[in-house]
């Protein structure tokens, strides 16, 4: 059930009342709430994967390897570090005049954040950004996608039961509720999805000068080298484009290889769909499936307008299904064709023959920054050029979409493939405000007297020593400090005299 557009500034309202009693930056509190969501993953398996089945046809492996894992591991991890993430951090003053003051950063929650999910992995994207949300102290709305009908509807009925309805809130619907959210002023927006949308949540958020997450997507490259293990590179890629039915921001979009490798590469592609999935995947129940006829509609309009010689490797499809074949298609020009204009976001492989590296790295180059770029060689020289050469937000060498998992490290995109990351410290970094604290003291008024006007020679001389510390050299440095001296007797007998005069007054 969708919720009531009208009923939507209430909910936004409650957070901001329930964070405004500083009910959420209880470190007790978050690490409360954090076990009740650990909870939500473990008692619940059974349903979740089930809810996640029915959207998308996704085997139990799957669905537990990406979508429960990394949340749980997610929430473990954030239970082991509070403590150290929430602690205020004392740093050295810089500054010569701070020198005697304690200088602090406090790590204090946002306020309240918008979360808004992507249908294709729609438990992980949603609430793995919700567990940063709740370790930083925020309150946070999370909007999951009403593509992946069946499985928003489950988030909906099970997170009130195990997070704070005081502070966490689901908001169900489409356009028009999301809109009637961005209306709403937030103290982040994290969004998962395509840059179409995420140049309307930036817009939306301007209007309130939000900071926003944009988690996006785009073209994917794969680059093999001349060096590559065939086999095994085709293994890889196939297992990595065909996971989740190729609807996964991070899959490999197309592949850059040698022409003098590419039927060997297509032969092991076509060995590898049998070995993994029979005569018929359509029959397998390790294939996923597409999310929607809509979706579907898209990728067959690549089919149709594809020569049927270039087929290379499946090309069968079922609308009823919603079955698109494991597809390999090639040669594949690297500009003007269809399949290397838009991100693909199925399971439909172009194989873009190259002459050299040196033509793969023009060909990354230009096209839009990627989410993640992909390289098969075991020649360090042939990687670091190629490394040096592009831009991506993150790189994998001879495998794929391992770094999605890999919580050590941030996930995030650059230019058009996204902004900002999460994962990790950086979950919790993305939903925190870091404070700059100093304290003074207030005694020393004396010394502080030279930055005050009326200036003069002597007070000159005291800043440039507080600012700017002793010059080079022994002598310049005893000639300094004379100096100082001096000026600072200068700048206290006039302040005495001055309290005088106004005493006689």
């Amino acid at each position: 059930m969708y919720t009531h557009t009208a009923g939507i500034p209430k909910i936004v309202n409650s957070l901001r009342e329930t964070f405004q009693t500083g009910l959420t930056k209880s470190t007790d509190y978050r690490r409360q709430q954090l076990k009740s969501f650990l909870r939500l993953m473990r008692e619940n398996q059974d349903e979740i994967i089930h809810a996640v089945e029915k959207d998308l046809h996704k085997h139990r492996v799957e669905i537990v390897s990406a979508e429960i894992a990394p949340v749980v591991n997610e929430i473990e991890y954030m239970l082991e570090n509070l403590d150290k993430f929430t602690k205020t951090k004392t740093v050295k003053a810089h500054y010569k005049m701070n020198a005697m003051d304690k200088c602090t950063i406090r790590k204090e929650p946002k306020g309240v954040v918008l979360i808004i999910g992507a249908w294709n992995y729609p438990i992980n994207l949603i609430l793995l950004p919700l567990v940063g949300a709740i370790a930083a102290g925020n309150c946070a709305i999370i909007k999951p996608s009403e593509v992946a009908g069946n499985t928003a509807e489950y988030i909906a009925s099970i997170v009130p039961k195990y997070l704070d309805p005081r502070s966490f809130a689901v908001v169900q619907g489409a356009i028009e509720e999301t809109t009637a959210l961005l209306t709403e002023q937030f103290d982040h927006i994290f969004y998962t999805g395509n840059g179409a949308v995420g140049k309307i949540v930036m817009t939306a958020a301007a209007k309130h000068l939000t900071p926003v997450t944009l988690e996006l997507g785009g073209k994917s490259p794969v680059i093999i080298a001349p060096d590559a293990n065939i086999h095994t590179a085709a293994s890889r890629i196939m297992w990595a484009k065909l996971y989740n039915g190729g609807q996964t921001c991070i899959a490999p979009d197309y592949v850059l290889i040698p022409k003098d490798k590419m039927d060997e590469f297509v032969s092991a592609c076509r060995k590898i769909v049998k070995q993994r999935y029979g005569d018929n995947p359509q029959d397998s129940d390790s294939y996923c499936r597409i999310i929607s006829q809509r979706r579907f509609d898209t990728l067959q309009a690549y089919l149709d307008g594809m020569d049927p010689k270039k087929i290379v490797v499946g090309g069968e499809s079922d609308r009823n299904d919603l079955y698109i074949a494991p597809t390999v298609v090639g040669p594949v020009a690297s500009s003007g064709h269809p399949l290397l204009d838009q991100e693909i976001f199925g399971p439909i492989l172009p194989l873009v023959p190259v002459e050299d590296v040196e033509e793969s790295v023009r060909i990354v180059n230009s096209k839009d920054t990627p989410l993640a770029l992909y390289i098969f060689t075991d020649d360090k020289s042939t990687r670091e050029k190629i490394l040096d050469s592009t831009q991506s937000g993150s790189v994998v060498v001879n495998d794929l979409l391992l770094q999605a998992q890999e919580h050590s490290m941030p996930f995030g995109g650059v230019g058009p493939s996204g902004m900002g990351s999460y994962h990790g410290i950086k979950s919790f970094e993305t939903f925190t405000h870091e404070r700059s604290t100093m304290i003074k003291s207030s005694g020393l008024e004396n010394i502080m007297m030279a930055r005050y006007p009326p200036y003069s020679e002597s007070k000159s001389t005291l800043v440039s020593l507080l600012t700017l510390g002793l010059p080079e050299g022994f002598f310049g440095k005893v000639k300094a400090v004379i100096n100082a001296v001096g000026s600072a007797q200068q700048v206290f007998f006039s302040k005495s005299e001055s309290q005088q005069h106004e005493s006689k007054l």
